[in-house]
């Protein structure tokens, strides 16, 4: 089953289960397993990519399963933070933003494995392929789509990176926004609204599919991109995967399960994990807050700038 909503507001509002505490009896007490899902696509997309994964983890838990897809990424993180989610696949950023306000809220799981088991992606600005925009150099004074500002790839990264090479976004570019999403920033950069945008991309395999990953990949696979009409003109150092995160308070018992199931699930359903995942990957690995540090810090101190 699956429920949408838009903004934050309809997040708290919609989300009418609350977590159940650690007990013998969950299955009796949890009601629905809760999972958000991150703005960035259209909502269509994303309900049909995750629909067999909802199944799937209501058979394994022995649970209903809900998804709720929200409009921006602050509508999950205020879900999980509300204790109204139960689990979600994050970018770094977003779990950051989450910590930063409740440490003791989620804790990172799983992230997923590239092709070569490698563990990140990059950030990439794109311009139209007619735009003659092709180096950083020829953005000067032009506008820029930001995707979203709780998005690793899509705003904290690109705009920390190009601060330390010396380029203020606010005095460089000639406006700067956010397109609402990385696929609706794409659209608007296509449509003339914007000189360039931010996305993310895992920069392997055949460029002209959209690599093997990201929001280019899901764009192409959805008929919505042709990787001719893109240049991109810039990429960022390595970002580490995003994570799926659970709630601490969650079931020790339905915790494990979720996550043995997401474990095999490369091996056991192939074609739901390629589904939810957006492309091609090498499955899961498990990981912990130690693993996403650095964007932790580099959010802080984003936060730190702002105030």
């Amino acid at each position: 089953m699956t429920k949408t909503f838009t903004g934050v507001a309809a997040t708290l509002a919609v989300l009418l289960s609350s977590v159940a505490p650690a007990a013998a009896d969950w299955r009796n007490t949890i009601g629905t397993y809760n999972i958000g899902l991150l703005g960035g696509e259209n909502e269509a997309d994303r309900l049909r990519r995750y629909d067999c994964f909802a199944d799937l983890m209501s058979e394994t838990l022995g649970v209903p399963v809900e998804l709720f897809p929200a409009s921006d990424y602050a509508g999950v993180m205020q879900g999980l933070l509300a204790g109204q989610l139960h689990q979600a696949g994050l970018g770094a950023s977003a779990y950051a933003g989450i910590y930063l306000q409740d440490a003791d809220a989620v804790s990172p799981v799983l992230t997923t494995k590239n092709v070569d088991d490698s563990l990140g992606y990059y950030a990439v600005i794109y311009t139209r392929a007619d735009s003659g925009l092709t180096t950083m150099e020829d953005l000067q004074g032009k506008s820029m789509a930001y995707a979203d500002p709780n998005s690793t790839s899509g705003y904290l990264v690109p705009r920390a990176e190009l601060t330390r090479a010396g380029i203020n976004d606010e005095e460089y570019f000639g406006s700067t926004g956010f397109g609402g999403g990385h696929e609706q920033a794409v659209i608007a950069v296509l449509q003339g609204q914007y000189d360039a945008g931010v996305t993310w991309s895992s920069m392997m395999g055949d460029a002209s599919e959209g690599y093997t990953r990201g929001n280019l990949r899901r764009m192409v696979d959805n008929g919505l991109l042709d990787m001719n009409d893109l240049n991109i003109v810039w990429q960022s150092s390595l970002i580490p995967n995003g994570p799926t995160v659970m709630r601490n308070d969650l079931p020790e018992e339905a915790r494990q399960l979720a996550v043995d199931f997401m474990l095999g699930m490369k091996d056991n359903h192939p074609e739901c994990y390629a589904d939810t995942v957006g492309g091609d990957g090498n499955g899961y690995a498990e990981v912990d807050h130690s693993f996403y540090e650095g964007i932790v810090a580099m959010r802080e101190a984003e936060l730190a700038g702002s105030r």
